[in-house]
């Protein structure tokens, strides 16, 4: 069975960077008719929040990501201290006491060398006594994988084969000296202990993978298959990282972004397949294939969820939107007809109200100075009674007949006077709407 996992740390909202990584997990999942696990990996106390952990929750939710189950790392810390004790056991675990500031003077001094800036394991050559003696003196220490020294070799699902010589990388460090178990040995126990098939995370993940590839083999346990997506970057190919605290999902969310159009557009970006705006996860799922991704990083632009956003609602029948009509104010009777007007007009949900408010409370006129009688004369010969859609074409003939106006010099002045000059639906489907017409009519 294919299991695949999403394992975000709740230390801040989610973003379109980590919406990738559980959009390509859940596909996969669903896709194999397999088992999505959402992890949560909170083994930093100070920084995890259960705020957080609800406000995933959330987000995933909206965006109809369901999970089959959710595990939380905090809670299977037992499962690390029993790897950490098997590792030890079997002499790949060890313990380091340099301070972050003599680390970075060995980084320095190899790098001068022309040496790759790796850590030396000084630590394996200190004595039990010296070991004793850095515990007083500085407290217990980090804890590195021993690392076999040679090639690391695996089949990458995006980046192809791929290979890294453990000698050009330092030991890992899997538990800190304050006892927080790291992202790189949790992963590996909750990977290996939960069947775990299918990897799929960033590619700034590459190296961990590297290393996580000799800590599974070590603890017996059996490869799932890496993959590799690329980076986003900016429209101009700038760093996203920077920005990724103004891309949280529940900002999108905000500002009326339709899940639909997120989903379908991260679905594509960045592979060989075309475009497709679909609301159906499992739609999308059977379309999926993560052999069509490439490695190049790729270029997302939030602008482009908006008019996707709108081609979005133009599929949406009454019955979707007739809440969200009620909620801006429009009464029962003309909800269908103001939706049927509207629909090719918006591109977020909010607009709903603007455009109700133009229609229940009017606009500030715009009427140019040579179109002031002319408009003053119209609105006298504004057809009695309720309007339709048949009133705009029986008003504009008779203002025609009576002023000798015709075409845009006739039309235009009549728009700008009755909606601000904001573009938008045909005058004829938009005039039963105006209720501040028709309470002069």
């Amino acid at each position: 069975m294919t299991i695949t996992r999403f394992a975000p740390s709740p230390t801040g909202y989610i973003h379109v960077g980590n919406l990738r990584t559980a959009l390509f997990n859940h596909l996969i999942a669903r896709k194999a008719g397999g088992t999505f696990i959402l992890r949560i990996d909170d083994t930093d106390p100070e920084r995890s929040k259960e705020a957080y952990v609800d406000a995933i929750q959330q987000d995933m939710a909206w965006l109809g990501l369901s999970w089959d189950r959710i595990e939380q790392q905090s809670q299977r810390l037992d499962r690390y201290t029993d790897a950490a004790d098997k590792l030890r056991a079997m002499g790949r675990f060890y313990e380091c006491f340099e301070t972050p500031i003599e680390l970075d003077l060995k980084r320095k001094k190899q790098l001068n060398m022309g040496k790759p800036p790796v850590y030396d394991r000084a630590a394996l050559d200190l004595t039990d006594a010296d070991k004793d003696r850095l515990r007083a003196e500085r407290g217990q220490g980090h804890w590195r994988f021993k690392l076999d020294l040679e090639r690391i070799k695996w089949r990458d699902g995006i980046l192809g084969e791929m290979s890294i010589d453990a000698a050009s990388v330092s030991d890992p460090v899997l538990i800190r000296g304050d006892g927080q178990v790291l992202y790189t040995l949790a992963s590996v126990v909750d990977d290996t202990e939960m069947g775990v098939t299918n990897v799929v995370r960033g590619s700034d993940h590459v190296t961990n993978t590297a290393t996580q590839i000799q800590i599974i083999t070590a603890l017996g346990g059996s490869l799932p298959s890496f993959a590799h997506h690329s980076l986003l970057t900016g429209p101009q190919g700038e760093a996203l990282s920077k920005r990724l605290g103004t891309l949280a999902l529940r900002d999108l969310r905000e500002r009326g972004v339709e899940p639909a159009a997120l989903l379908s557009q991260m679905a594509r970006l960045g592979s060989s397949d075309p475009f497709e705006l679909r609301d159906d996860l499992d739609a999308i799922a059977q379309g999926f294939d993560l052999n069509h991704f490439g490695s190049a990083p790729t270029k997302f632009d939030v602008e482009d969820l908006f008019p996707l956003t709108g081609r979005y609602l133009q599929t949406l029948d009454h019955a979707a939107v007739v809440d969200d009509i009620a909620a801006v104010g429009v009464p029962a009777h003309l909800s269908e007809h103001f939706w049927a007007v509207m629909r090719k007009n918006i591109t977020t949900r909010s607009d709903l109200a603007v455009w109700w408010l133009l229609c229940s409370q009017g606009a500030e006129p715009v009427i140019d100075p040579e179109d002031v009688e002319f408009v003053a004369q119209a609105m006298t010969l504004l057809p009695a009674g309720p309007l339709d859609v048949d009133s705009w074409g029986k008003w504009t003939a008779q203002v025609k007949g009576a002023t000798e106006r015709k075409g845009r010099g006739l039309f235009m002045p009549l728009r700008k006077a009755l909606t601000g000059e904001r573009p938008g639906p045909d005058m004829a489907s938009l005039l039963p709407l105006l209720q501040v017409i028709k309470a002069r009519a």
